[in-house]
């Protein structure tokens, strides 16, 4: 506590480079299911998976997963991680290579067998990729679309090409350059819709653009050779490509609202489109023009698939119904509803796997072999043409039931968070699930402090509530359907608390922790670890040699930099759990944004992978520059009261200083001959002058019992003629009890007897 002067000081400096945030995302259940709704899928076949048979799915979650599974069981053989943002698409080409497109922009291969290597990044995209196609008899060949009109089309054999950066750092970036990889770079297109591929300066591989599009494409679909791709989008029509050259050979009009999915038959010269217009409509590419329109939908169809002669199309959307339609008759049945909109379909065997915006999938019978056993079974009807009849038919409640009630199997997956509450303790935060289960998290550990069950959340938000005011030193979203905690530099580190508040033992009592810093310790604990046992290179130039003093002077700073580490533990109230680890998004100086858990890291990451600013804190205890770690206040005696004045100006101190320490303060100053000027722990005063050592005269801060219980004579703080609780902080008492924006004003007085 320091006497601040008559003028302020505006020290404060503007920032003029947005530094990279670290976000870490939390998960309360095993690595073994999506917590988010289902964007996709596909099934691998098992000829080419040694007799087992996979699914993939692509979630809002941000991975991937496979899935093993036999006639009535299932289970989660994968996860692939390293998307940041929702995952819109996924395709398998070729044996088995898995292909994912995120709202990260980026295109992703992986290993589709491994235990989740991500083996290419791909930055070509400007926006949300939405899209994938690829040509079923030449699986190199896979095209690519998204929001900001682009549509590429892949080489992926090129595009894999060996590069010099391992794991899932691999990147082909037009942004990027130098030894990450290769470089890529997109020409300039004049207004021709036609597009030459060039190759970038170096060895790096660049895509072919299929250049036309003036809005977003939301649908691709490539027949088996890779001769012909469509796409379709917010302008309401199909546009028929040559992936070979990019070059635009037709438009088709026809649909009234975006086009949201697309079928081509093996041939490529019959298509399938669903729109928002709740229609369906069957193409003949060779004739230009469409064939019939099908309403057997009462909203948006957004999920296609067709039997292997193209003469059947099971068709899902936003009405949470799955259809069967016989395109040469017309008949429809409905098969099943669910109990949200459907996203996605994939047929195996006799069987549809159906994905939609809940976390869990479900797969239903479906007789892909034979679809005429199911119209036999009744309750079909005719689809007609106008899609207003459906929806009138809809309204009347005339809809048979569906042919089936129950599917063969259900992968389930976790309820995804639709509301939370950062409690004012600023480490907790309450959530609720989609299904009402309230939970109490702890975000400087990762884990589930309760679980309530499905109660208010209102009710537990207001008896949880604390008098207490702690900087807000974090955000936190739930778009990936889970807890994303965001840290920003310099804003993360605002916020302390005392160690002894924190139950850390061994530290002195007034000992202040930074949340902030010590939560990402706790986050990067294992690569601590690997990085203290990694063998540190000793590079040299050409020519020279390591003398034994350089050798043992660089193995002096390999031990002072183990034991500085060691010699900082990570404290419990910060360990994350290993069980459900969390992952951790950000990005360094190279390469863009990356995910993984923080139980996976291998050590060998630096500050090309990690923020600048996180590693100066963690390794270097460096922390930037803080504003508003201190708070200005008036100390005046009670009216009315005998006690004498202690001090005339305003004084400054920690905004988390405990009002006991103010009491101290007011008792030396009572009770000492020549009583010190400033009782702070750190501050100096406003002029420079040295921090003064906390005086223990009489005994004040004597071991054992609260400071407070000792003080004679004795003295209790007051704010608006309310006595503080000895354990509030200043912060506290200017937000619960002063509740204005004017400097805090104090008074103190002898304790009244009670």
């Amino acid at each position: 506590m320091h006497r601040v002067g008559s003028a302020g000081s505006n020290g404060g400096s503007v920032r003029t480079r947005k530094e990279k945030k670290l976000t870490y995302v939390l998960n309360d259940t095993n690595d073994s299911k999506h917590c988010a709704g289902i964007n996709c899928l596909d099934v691998l076949k098992s000829s080419v998976s040694n007799d087992q048979n996979y699914l993939f799915t692509g979630s809002r979650d941000g991975t991937l997963k496979r899935w093993a599974f036999d006639e009535d069981a299932t289970f989660c053989s994968a996860t692939f991680e390293s998307h940041v943002d929702w995952v819109n698409d996924a395709t398998l080409a070729g044996e088995s290579t898995l292909v994912s497109c995120s709202s990260d922009t980026t295109v992703k291969t992986w290993d589709g067998l491994s235990d989740g290597v991500c083996t290419r990044t791909l930055r070509q995209h400007s926006d949300y990729v939405t899209c994938l196609a690829v040509a079923a008899k030449n699986s190199n060949v896979v095209a690519s679309g998204g929001l900001g009109g682009e549509v590429f089309i892949w080489d992926i054999e090129a595009a894999l090409s060996p590069v010099t950066k391992p794991n899932d750092a691999n990147e082909d970036s037009s942004s990027s350059n130098g030894a990450n990889g290769p470089v890529t770079s997109l020409r300039t297109v004049g207004s021709s819709n036609n597009i030459s591929v060039q190759s970038s300066p170096s060895h790096g591989y660049t895509p072919t653009i299929a250049k036309g599009h003036k809005e977003s494409v939301y649908a691709l679909a490539m027949n088996d050779t890779g001769s012909m791709l469509v796409s379709g989008g917010t302008e309401k029509v199909l546009r028929v490509w040559d992936p070979r050259t990019g070059s635009k050979s037709m438009k088709l009009r026809g649909h009234t609202d975006n086009v949201r999915v697309l079928l081509l038959d093996s041939t490529g010269r019959f298509c399938l489109s669903g729109s928002s217009d709740s229609m369906i409509r069957l193409w003949d590419l060779g004739q230009q023009r469409c064939l019939h329109t099908y309403a057997v939908h009462t909203d948006s169809v957004w999920a296609l698939a067709c039997t292997p002669s193209f003469s059947h199309v099971y068709s899902g959307g936003r009405d949470q119904c799955l259809y069967l339609t016989d395109l040469a008759t017309r008949e429809s049945v409905l098969l099943c509803t669910k109990e949200h909109p459907i996203q996605q379909l994939a047929l195996q065997d006799n069987s549809i796997w159906v994905a939609t915006t809940d976390s869990s999938v479900e797969r239903w019978p479906a007789e892909v072999q034979s679809p005429q056993k199911i119209f036999q079974r009744g309750g079909s009807f005719l689809a007609g043409n106008l899609s207003f009849n459906r929806a009138r038919v809809s309204l009347e409640g005339l809809n048979p039931p569906p042919a089936y009630k129950e599917p063969s199997i259900i992968v389930p997956g976790t309820h995804p968070i639709v509301q939370h509450e950062i409690l004012n303790n600023k480490r907790q935060i309450l959530s609720k699930d989609a299904a009402g289960a309230v939970k109490l998290w702890d975000i400087t550990r990762g884990v589930v402090v309760q679980d309530y069950g499905k109660i208010s959340f209102e009710e537990k938000k207001e008896e949880l509530f604390e008098m207490v005011s702690i900087p807000s030193w974090f955000t936190v979203d739930t778009r990936l359907g889970c807890l994303s905690v965001h840290l920003e530099t310099p804003q993360c580190f605002s916020a302390e608390m005392y160690s002894a508040d924190l139950k850390v033992s061994g530290r002195p009592e007034d000992d202040k922790i930074n949340l902030a810093r010590e939560t990402l310790k706790g986050l990067l604990g294992h690569w601590l670890a690997k990085k203290k046992h990694k063998p540190k290179p000793q590079v040299l130039s050409s020519g020279d040699t390591l003398s034994v003093k350089d050798t043992k002077k660089n193995q002096s700073a390999s031990k002072n930099e183990d034991s500085s580490a060691a010699s900082d533990p990570v404290y419990p109230p910060f360990e994350f759990s290993s069980v459900s680890p969390p992952s951790i998004i950000t990005e360094g100086s190279q390469g863009g944004p990356w995910r993984k858990k923080i139980t996976e890291f291998t050590g060998t990451e630096d500050e090309k992978d990690f923020p600048l600013w996180c590693l100066d804190a963690v390794l270097n205890n460096r922390l930037p520059p803080r504003e508003n770690t201190k708070l200005s206040f008036f100390l005046h005696p009670c009216e009315g009261s005998t006690v004498q004045v202690v001090t005339l100006g305003k004084l400054s101190a920690p905004r988390i200083l405990r009002v006991h320490k103010v009491t101290n303060y007011v008792v030396e100053k009572m009770v000492l001959d020549n009583p010190l000027d400033s009782l702070a722990i750190d501050a100096a005063s406003v002029s420079g002058g040295q921090p003064q050592p906390l005086f223990a005269g009489n005994g004040l801060l004597q071991s054992g019992l609260k400071s407070w219980q000792k003080l004679r004579p004795s003295i209790e703080i007051l704010c608006n003629n309310q006595v503080l609780s000895p354990d509030m902080s200043l912060a506290t008492v200017r937000a619960y009890i002063w509740k204005k924006p004017e400097d805090l004003i104090l008074n103190y007085r002898v304790a009244i007897a009670r």
